[in-house]
């Protein structure tokens, strides 16, 4: 199996290098390694809510021949009395508007006259209409030029949805100065960094241009399907300028930019690992018109979380401020992991960790986003081999033991705290112990199996609403393996659930979905089939856990197909298509069959192993990054954004008995008693690979129940990227064109899926 087996820990670089600048220190195999999402614990993370920028003093400052006092940090409230002018960015570089009593200190107000650079406002010591002498006419223009980057990142203030409906831009505004250096065409949509905006909400499509005569420069929008949404044309003049298009979109998804020069021609270059030729946005969707907000009685109940960050905000970097905000609250993902690992807490000797001082990185603080407590490895001075760890059980199991008391000490103060509505605290022992891993047990099963019992007990000791988990194995079918041989041995006396990463075949990617079976000829083949692995994982929980006990998947990711690399030529439209679908299918299998959570990963394309995990681009290096400053989205992350916001605050129903071969249906119902949502799709073993292409256009009929027999009305069905449509029912059956991307009908009557769906062994709905 060669699925991704990650492991990441974050150190501090020495000495003189500034404590913002960060190492990965990556331990994998050939074909596994990192982990990410661990940047919470070993970061040193600033503290997001800070007032100013470290190092930032309040003296008042010079500027363009006048005198500033600083107000506010960026994406703070700069406040003052009566009207005055407002500086925003760097000594060097910034821009000057003027506001009445109050401004927002953020590049949605001001463009972003310094990108990439930690950002504050001041307020000029005289009021706006005062006799002060005004900056030098050289200054005023640079001031003007430095309005007008055209890096694409200032976007402007005052943008007004085009009207209609479907997604429309008006005409571009009046063209700007540019930078002489840079591309022959650029375009971008300006944002808080995750280029992800509401639905018909306006946004900015920036284009910059540098032809060396007058020229009309063409451009069209696709969706994921390829499908032309909008196009236009404009005349350019020569020398570089900066159009901007006010745009807004009634319909949900990705979106994809392409742009020419009619006579100069040209494409838009690649970036990172965006191929050439197209820039990226999305529109997230609003399914309010079919499915009310969730009432969620303790938030343990989200199904969602992810692995990855980016640090979005201007003058951020790996790993320093909050790399899940903005990004993962527009996705959906409310959890990600958390180090208390005993190597990294107590690397040098015992009692280093204090559960009493011990302070909660900063972005957990606000109590949105959920931690998911890693306690693999041991560090080197319990360890047989002298060394730090995850292949052995320490030599002391009692100090284990104690070790584990206070970190379940910690987090049940950081719960009570922090979490109010968090029902219970959930613990990972161990993280892929497969053999051929990059983190190997080599170990006797029993030392496992007491490794584990050190574990429950330190943790129960001090933390009466503990969730033990484990094996973590990378693969479903590698956890049954292995339950099946721990289990008889009494490993479930010692686990409160039961963690896995739901990789399943040789490779998760386009061809090889998680509906492939290897052996064509035995349907039951499990290796290559989730749907039979996840029936055979929640057997073995059944037999060894307690009832009711939570099952998580705490990581899966589809990457590119086996052998590809990013390049200016790939992907395409159809493999990232094809990536989008396969993404949602699996995570829909996954909680269908009895998962209570599952994790996306991985959050943008990094380097050091199979290309494409990321469900969005990283824009600045060809072979992608750890915790990226700039992102753009990949078709993926708008199906994990529909996803999440149709799946998460529901209960597993199960598959859909009866369906013919080639379809895969699951039924969920909202919480509190609401709405069914089944999940429908098509997968041909033959005619989905990337030899022949993904076919989006293959397609089967299929007739879904919704209703009791004799009654006709309406259902809703949402598309893979949340966009709705009313569906006709008769005689209490819904007529439907399933596809390889998988579609979601919304229907009220509970009573016709009670004998419909195959309840998964052991599942309770929590």
């Amino acid at each position: 199996m060669s699925n991704v087996r990650e492991y990441r820990a974050l150190r501090t670089l020495a000495g003189a290098l500034a404590a913002h600048e960060r190492t990965l220190r990556v331990a994998a195999s050939a074909a596994a390694f990192i982990v990410l999402g661990l940047t919470a614990a070993q970061c040193g993370a600033a503290n997001a809510e800070s007032s100013e920028p470290k190092g930032v003093s309040n003296a008042e400052i010079t500027a363009d021949g006048r005198k500033w006092m600083p107000c506010a940090a960026e994406y703070g409230t700069c406040r003052f009395d009566g009207t005055r002018d407002v500086l925003y960015g760097t000594v060097e570089q910034h821009v000057v508007k003027t506001f009445s009593n109050s401004a927002e200190c953020n590049n949605g107000v001001f463009g972003d006259p310094a990108p990439g650079v930690e950002k504050r406002c001041a307020v000029a010591q005289t009021a706006a209409n005062s006799s002060a002498p005004p900056a030098p006419a050289t200054a005023a223009a640079a001031l003007k030029d430095a309005a007008a980057q055209s890096s694409a990142s200032a976007a402007p203030v005052d943008l007004k949805a085009p009207p209609g409906q479907g997604l429309r831009c008006a005409v571009p505004s009046s063209p700007v100065r540019a930078a002489a250096n840079g591309d022959l065409l650029e375009a971008d949509t300006p944002s808080d960094g995750t280029r992800l905006f509401a639905a018909n909400q306006p946004f900015a499509l920036v284009f910059t241009a540098r032809p060396t005569q007058n020229d009309t420069l063409n451009w069209q929008i696709r969706d994921s399907w390829n499908v032309v949404r909008a196009s236009g044309r404009f005349p350019i003049a020569a020398g570089p300028t900066l159009s901007t298009l006010s745009c807004a979109s009634t319909v949900a998804g990705y979106f994809a930019v392409s742009a020419s020069l009619e006579r100069a021609h040209g494409q838009l270059e690649s970036r990172g690992t965006r191929p050439a030729g197209i820039a990226t946005f999305g529109v997230l969707p609003d399914l309010s018109s079919a499915l009310s907000a969730v009432r969620f009685p303790y938030d343990d109940l989200h199904r969602f979380g992810g692995q990855g960050t980016a640090y979005l905000a201007p003058g951020q970097h790996c790993c320093d401020g909050d790399g899940y905000r903005p990004v993962y609250t527009a996705l959906g993902l409310s959890w990600v992991n958390d180090n208390r690992n005993w190597y990294m807490e107590e690397p040098k000797k015992a009692g280093a960790f204090d559960p009493q001082t011990k302070q909660l990185t900063p972005f957990f603080r606000r109590g949105d986003i959920m931690r998911l407590i890693q306690l693999d490895g041991i560090p080197y001075w319990v360890s047989p081999t002298g060394k730090e760890t995850h292949s052995y059980a320490p030599t002391s199991l009692a100090q284990m033991k104690d070790y584990m008391a206070k970190v379940g000490a910690e987090s049940n103060r950081v719960r009570t705290t922090y979490f109010p509505r968090q029902r219970d605290n959930y613990y990972q022992v161990t993280w892929e112990p497969d053999a051929d891993g990059g983190l190997p047990w080599r170990d006797g099963d029993a030392n496992f199996i007491a490794m584990y019992k050190a574990v429950w007990e330190g943790i129960h000791q001090t933390d009466p609403h503990a969730v033990v988990m484990g094996l973590t194995y990378s693969s479903v079918q590698g956890n049954v393996t292995w339950m099946r041989r721990l289990g008889p041995l009494g490993i479930g006396r010692y686990m409160d659930g039961m963690s896995v990463h739901g990789y399943y075949d040789v490779g998760t990617t386009p061809s090889h979905p998680p509906e492939r079976v290897a052996d064509t000829g035995n349907q039951g083949t499990v290796p290559g089939a989730l749907p039979a692995a996840m029936r055979a994982l929640r057997h073995e929980l059944r037999q060894y856990l307690k009832p009711g006990a939570p099952l998580f998947a705490t990581e899966t990711g589809i990457s590119y197909d086996i052998g590809e690399s990013y390049g200016k030529n790939y992907p395409g439209a159809n493999v990232l298509y094809a990536q989008a679908a396969v993404v949602a299918r699996t995570h829909l299998i996954l909680l269908g069959e009895g998962a209570d959570m599952t994790y996306v990963f991985y959050l943008a394309d990094m380097p050091e192993t199979a290309a494409g995990y990321g469900i969005f681009f990283e824009l600045d290096q060809p072979a992608g990054a750890f915790g990226p400053s700039h992102i753009s989205p990949k078709p993926a992350a708008l199906a994990v954004a529909a996803m999440t916001r149709i799946f998460d605050g529901t209960a597993t129903l199960g598959p859909l008995k009866g369906v013919p071969k080639g379809v895969y249906a699951y039924a969920f119902r909202r919480l509190g008693g609401g709405k069914i949502v089944t999940a429908l799709w098509m997968h041909d073993n033959d005619k989905w690979n990337a030899k022949t292409g993904f076919d989006a256009s293959q397609s089967v009929d299929y007739r879904l129940r919704v209703d009791a027999p004799g009654t006709n009305g309406e259902v809703t069905a949402f598309d893979m990227m949340g966009n709705a449509t009313s569906v006709p029912y008769h005689d209490g059956l819904a007529a439907l064109k399933l596809s390889p991307a998988p579609i979601y009908v919304v229907s009220s009557n509970a009573d016709v899926f009670r004998d419909a769906v195959t309840t998964p062994e052991g599942y309770v709905a929590r």
